[in-house]
C-alpha cells in the first residue's frame, strides 16, 4: 500500500515522505490515527503543502531549540477550565488543549505529541509540563488552571 505520511512515524518517515507499507499497517495503524493518506496522483499534490507545514514547526537545530525553549519558558500560560467549587476540574487538561494555551500565549506552534504531562492535571492551579523540543532539549513550562 502506498501511503503520503502526514506526521512523523519512527522508522518509517517525516510528514511529506511517500511510502510503500504492508496493507494491514496502512489500513489499521497508520490510517485510523490520521499519519497517512492514501497516495494518489491528487493527494501528491498535497505533499509541498504538508512539507512547508511541517518546515514551519519543525526545530532546526541545537541553538534553534535552545531559543525556543527561553521563549516558551518566558510564557505566562494560563487555561480557563471549568471547574467545581472546590477546585476539581471536570475532565482533564489534554495536551492539545496545553497547545492551543501556548498558541495563544504567543508562543510557537507545537505538536501535541511533544507534550509530556507526567500527571494528569485535575485541579486548578498550577502545574510544570514538560515540552520535548529536541532529544536532549526539553522545556518546562508552568501552565496555570483557572475556573471559567
Amino acid at each position: 500500500m502506498k501511503l503520503i505520511l502526514t506526521a512523523p512515524v519512527e522508522h518509517l518517515g517525516v510528514a511529506g515522505d511517500v511510502v510503500e507499507v504492508k496493507d494491514g499497517y496502512g489500513r489499521n495503524f497508520l490510517l485510523p490515527r490520521s499519519f497517512a493518506i492514501k497516495w494518489t496522483r491528487g493527494a501528491e499534490k498535497q505533499i509541498e503543502g504538508i512539507k512547508r507545514a511541517r518546515d514551519a514547526r519543525e526545530i532546526r537545530g541545537t541553538e534553534h531549540a535552545i531559543q525556543v525553549r527561553e521563549q516558551l519558558e518566558a510564557l505566562q500560560v494560563s487555561l480557563p477550565a471549568q471547574a467545581a467549587e472546590s477546585g476539581k476540574l471536570f475532565g482533564a487538561v489534554t495536551a492539545s488543549d496545553i497547545v492551543l494555551a501556548v498558541k495563544k500565549a504567543g508562543g510557537p506552534a507545537l505538536d501535541k505529541r511533544s507534550i509530556d504531562i507526567v500527571k494528569p492535571i485535575k485541579t486548578t492551579g498550577a502545574h510544570t509540563v514538560g515540552i520535548k523540543l529536541t532529544a536532549g532539549v526539553v522545556a518546562h513550562i508552568t501552565v496555570t488552571v483557572d475556573a471559567a
